[in-house]
């Protein structure tokens, strides 16, 4: 039965909630430990960062949707991804994790990274590539990081927020899969020209170079939190299960590697992490902050404030 867009757009409208629903005055937030917020507070902070990279992703994947409903799907997860980020970022005000003046926490190198590398390449990127790693992050990231608060979290207002996250997530993965099938029914050989034709060295390189460290340091960063090692494994395993029950999503080349690359990211034994994840998260932790300046323009919109839009 064909997947439909037009349904799921209007789903998405019918779903729109804000961060003016929520009451962050609620009874709840005394139930966050000293000892639990010291261990969450980076962590947070880094989250509030990645779910604006997964924004830029779908502002580009907009750019190139096969079709214009399939386009106006994206404009939303656009703003939803930065509804995300405020409305964690309004958590972290709730329990005491911002300054005194409520200032967003600067990212960490590798995001910050992962941010310059999306605004420069993103909307070149090839459709299949980009439409591959938004699912696997959406997944790996989110899936685990939804469980993990959950079990540890009393809150109700975490709980709260993160039900709502979690089905705007449901709706951007089951999009995700939908429009790979699209990809995938494509003509090979198209998809196979455009996917090399647009992947340069120097991309390629790039993208190793970021997303790679980026994957590795917040996997790391989970497990040390609390999560266990098993509840990551199924998180990423979703990627694959679900993957495998197109008919065409197996035809995207991107498909493969980003299914290989996640079954190294979570096996810590695989040489994958000693020869290659390891010494590049080394190395971008040496590069001084500064030299990539300032976030991009398009951050500017992140507040824990409860606008209702």
């Amino acid at each position: 039965m064909a997947f439909d867009f037009d349904e799921m757009l209007q789903t998405v409208k019918d779903k729109q909630w804000s961060l003016a629903d929520i009451d962050w005055d609620a009874p709840g937030a005394e139930t966050m430990t000293d000892e639990l917020r010291i261990k969450m507070q980076p962590f947070l902070a880094d989250l509030v960062w990645i779910e604006h990279v997964g924004a830029r992703g779908f502002a580009s994947l907009a750019t190139k949707a096969p079709t214009p409903v399939i386009r106006e799907i994206y404009e939303y997860f656009h703003a939803e991804e930065q509804k995300h980020a405020n409305a964690e970022l309004a958590l972290m005000k709730r329990w005491g994790m911002l300054d005194a003046e409520g200032n967003v926490p600067e990212p960490n190198i590798n995001v910050k990274l992962a941010i310059r590398t999306l605004d420069t390449f993103g909307d070149t990127l090839p459709l299949s590539g980009l439409a591959t790693l938004i699912p696997l992050l959406e997944c790996a990231l989110d899936g685990a990081l939804v469980k993990f608060l959950l079990d540890e979290v009393e809150d109700p207002v975490c709980h709260e927020v993160f039900r709502h996250i979690n089905s705007d997530e449901a709706r951007h993965i089951a999009v995700d899969f939908q429009v790979l099938e699209l990809i995938g029914a494509g003509p090979l050989v198209k998809l196979l020209i455009e996917s090399a034709s647009n992947l340069k060295p120097q991309v390629v390189l790039g993208l190793i170079v970021v997303f790679v460290p980026l994957i590795n340091k917040m996997r790391d960063n989970i497990v040390a939190m609390g999560l266990s090692e098993q509840k990551l494994y199924s998180a990423v395993k979703r990627f694959k299960t679900i993957g495998s029950r197109g008919e065409f999503t197996g035809r995207i080349p991107a498909y493969h590697v980003l299914k290989a690359q996640a079954g190294m990211v979570i096996d810590r034994s695989h040489p994958y992490h000693r020869l290659l994840a390891d010494p590049l998260v080394k190395v971008t932790g040496l590069i001084p902050a500064r030299l990539l300046g300032k976030p991009q323009s398009w951050t500017e919109e992140i507040t824990h404030e409860p606008v209702a839009s």
